[in-house]
């Protein structure tokens, strides 16, 4: 499956799973692995000229098991070892808040887009959940999911474009990127 033909100016990769091995409620620096291939497929897009960023649903702050200044710190160790990265948004709220940001919602993907000075229509979201391809499509953007174990088949199914790696799901991209210039 493959992306519309609109020209495509940035990506936005979710973090856990897609990023950095997914270790659950993660925000100690020292547990950041990055998933193979990663770093490539982050270098590859900025060497196309397309905007960087990271969307990611961090509950562990809303439960309480962790501040946002160490989630931040996580963040920068893997802006550290796979970015860097154009912007970062982070959600802090569990499910039950009910907030726009939280992934499938399209909040961040929207901040990311006005931050970034683009149209969110320019944007893909690159994760491994059916909510991470759900936030683009609610931000008006493309997704692509690149499946994992905890990857359920009906988000496979439902997913518009689906591909094996990291390292694929980029470069489906960058065949469309119509690089933003400085």
């Amino acid at each position: 499956m493959a992306l519309s033909d609109r020209p495509l100016r940035g990506v936005l990769f979710d973090r856990d799973d897609t990023l950095v091995v997914d270790v659950p409620y993660n925000a100690d620096p020292a547990l950041v692995v990055p998933v193979p291939g990663a770093a490539r497929a982050v270098a590859a897009a900025r060497a196309a000229g397309l905007a960087v960023g990271v969307v990611t649903n961090q509950s562990v702050i809303a439960k309480g098991m962790a501040t946002r200044e160490q989630v931040d710190a996580t963040n920068a160790r893997v802006d550290e070892l796979v970015g860097p990265f154009d912007v970062w948004e982070v959600c802090p709220h569990d499910r039950a808040d009910d907030c726009a940001c939280r992934k499938p919602r399209p909040g961040m993907v929207l901040a990311a887009a006005a931050r970034l000075g683009l149209d969110p229509a320019d944007l893909v979201v690159i994760g491994d959940i059916g909510a991470d391809v759900g936030a683009a499509a609610a931000a008006g953007g493309q997704g692509v999911l690149v499946p994992t174990a905890r990857t359920l088949p009906a988000e496979v199914d439902g997913a518009t474009t689906v591909a094996r790696t990291i390292e694929e799901a980029v470069a489906l991209v960058v065949a469309q990127a119509a690089p933003v210039t400085p």
